[in-house]
């Protein structure tokens, strides 16, 4: 930070200039953002908060004799309101959800990866005021807070902040192992999350905290941890939402309240001039609202998806480029079955019922096998919108489903196979169940995969076929898979594999204590299913590719 700037600027404000006040709001705008929204986890009341303190920053702005202070100044400002929204909290809106999963957004915008993405995830395990102090610590990890003004903000001396931050940085630490367990495939913590409803607390961080510590798997570190302090040297700041706007018309003030609440006659003038002043972070219009604008490269905003939704609603999907010409011409038989199925198949959401619990599955034609590699390696974890994986060789890949409708429950937008060279099929259903299957075990609230009565469901889009727990594909060539979670809360764990580990997994059955046996789709010939949203184009967006459907 140029101090000697910002000082000027921060004098020439409370003067009055316009220009000025633009800057300084541009400027730090950003910074309260990721103070508010980390400390709130992106709910719903943080635009709010922002507004409201960058209006009581603006409001005071005259009475700060020390244009050095001015980033302490704020930052205690933001602190403050964070508090009283606290404060505010009635039962009600404790239920509420959050607009925009902070720890989702940072993740996703930021483009964290391995052990940056676990200790943003693992935000969400804290409890509020472990939350307000890791949204300043994060900043001074990063070099835009001090410790100094760390501990301003809070009002306590720099040896109770310190005091404060490591107690903070052990719970945040474990909250990183929850993280890494809930990834990973321990029969037992499975069994230990059958009637958790999927929303991080203080009571589940404890108990699964006492399940990894007496678990060898769980407990047993795979790779080096590296500390959290050093993992966020550095790290820029989580960029404002596209579209944000900021409206600081007064807050609803009257020229004499504002000037008697210590406005200047020039900063009142200055926000009420009916002019347009632009800068590259913000414009401000008449009667002062600044519209803040996102990159042009930054990723496309979450948004809600109403339960309704249904694929019709998407774009016609553009025909699929031709395969390529194979060195002997096809038979007109072979021609005739194609243009009957489609280049790649039937669709997979052909009608389809569960199987009896004791049908066991048919044979899986042998598929040709060198092995598939993987962008994301042998485990890709994907939990957020516009995270994808890249898919390369001649094999089986699974993809296992996560489903916390308890988070968020809603339209579930499916992923999407992207830039398709080669062929792609649909070939067994396995996990031992399908997740509209019954939990054993499970109370009224949480009564199947896709969610319950008590908490709502995750709803698929009119026509989708649904998927298992476990869903296996055979790649010959190379595809994106893009996960698209937006109205339900879901996450995809994509394995490369091999047909024994498939015929394993379809084979357990009942007497095994699964729900089920397994399901083959593979029909050994074209007439083999296909992922339902899959195109050899590759669009901005991979939600939009419109399903394809014949129910």
């Amino acid at each position: 930070m140029d101090s000697q700037h910002w000082r000027a600027v921060i004098t020439a404000a409370q003067a009055g200039d316009r220009r000025a006040l633009d800057e300084l709001v541009a400027g730090w705008l950003p910074l309260v953002y990721n103070i508010v929204g980390r400390a709130l986890n992106g709910h719903a009341d943080v635009d709010d908060v922002v507004q409201e303190t960058m209006l009581r920053a603006v409001d005071h702005l005259g009475s700060l004799r020390d244009p050095d202070s001015f980033r302490s100044w704020l930052v205690a400002i933001a602190v403050r309101q964070v508090r009283d929204r606290a404060r505010r909290k009635t039962p009600d809106r404790l239920e509420e959800a959050a607009a925009a999963d902070f720890a989702e957004l940072t993740v996703l915008r930021l483009q964290l990866e391995g052990q940056r993405r676990e200790v943003a995830e693992a935000a969400r395990w804290l409890d509020d005021e472990d939350r307000h102090l890791l949204s300043l610590w994060w900043l001074e990890v990063a070099g835009e807070l001090t410790r100094r003004e760390l501990a301003a903000a809070v009002g306590i001396t720099r040896q109770h902040a310190a005091v404060r931050v490591q107690r903070m940085k052990e719970r945040l630490e474990t909250s990183r192992g929850i993280v890494r367990a809930l990834d990973g495939a321990c029969p037992d913590l499975r069994e230990t999350t059958g009637r958790w409803n999927g929303r991080p607390d203080s009571v589940w961080r404890k108990r699964l905290a006492r399940h990894i510590r007496g678990c060898g798997y769980c407990g047993g570190t795979r790779e080096a941890v590296v500390p959290a302090e050093r993992l966020l040297v550095g790290l820029a700041l989580v960029p404002l939402p596209a579209g944000f706007t900021l409206s600081l018309a007064l807050g609803g003030k009257t020229a004499a309240a504002a000037t008697s609440a210590g406005w200047s006659a020039k900063l009142l003038g200055a926000l009420t001039k009916p002019a347009v002043a632009m800068t590259a972070g913000a414009t401000i219009v008449a009667g002062g609202a600044y519209v803040v604008t996102q990159p042009p490269d930054a990723p496309p905003p979450r948004a809600a998806v109403s339960p309704t939704a249904t694929a019709t609603s998407l774009p016609p999907r553009a025909p699929a480029p031709p395969a390529a010409t194979p060195k002997t011409s096809p038979s007109t038989t072979e021609k005739a079955a194609r243009e009957k199925t489609g280049p790649y198949g039937t669709v997979v959401d052909a009608v389809d019922r569960a199987p009896d619990p004791n049908a066991r599955p048919a044979a899986l034609p042998r598929r040709p096998e060198s092995g598939v590699t993987s962008t994301g390696g042998p485990k890709a974890v994907m939990q957020h919108r516009g995270d994808h994986v890249t898919l390369t060789g001649r094999g089986y890949v699974l993809v296992r489903w996560q489903i916390s409708p308890g988070s968020r429950p809603g339209a579930l937008v499916m992923p999407s196979w992207t830039g398709l060279k080669g062929r792609l099929f649909h070939v067994a259903s396995g996990g031992s169940r399908r997740m509209d299957d019954p939990l054993p075990g499970a109370p009224n609230g949480y009564a199947t995969g896709m969610g319950g009565p008590g908490i709502g469901y995750a709803v698929l889009s009119p026509g989708t076929q649904q998927m298992w727990q476990n869903e296996y594909f055979y790649l010959d060539g190379t595809v994106t898979l893009t996960q698209n979670e937006r109205g339900c809360d879901y996450g995809l764990i994509v394995f490369p594999t091999n047909r024994d580990a498939v015929v394993e997994d379809i084979d357990q059955g009942p007497p095994q204590g699964a729900i089920r046996y397994g399901l083959v789709r593979d029909t050994g010939t074209d007439r083999a299913p296909v992922p339902q949203y899959l195109t050899r184009g590759a669009p901005a967006d991979p939600a939009t590719v419109p399903q394809r459907s014949r129910v």
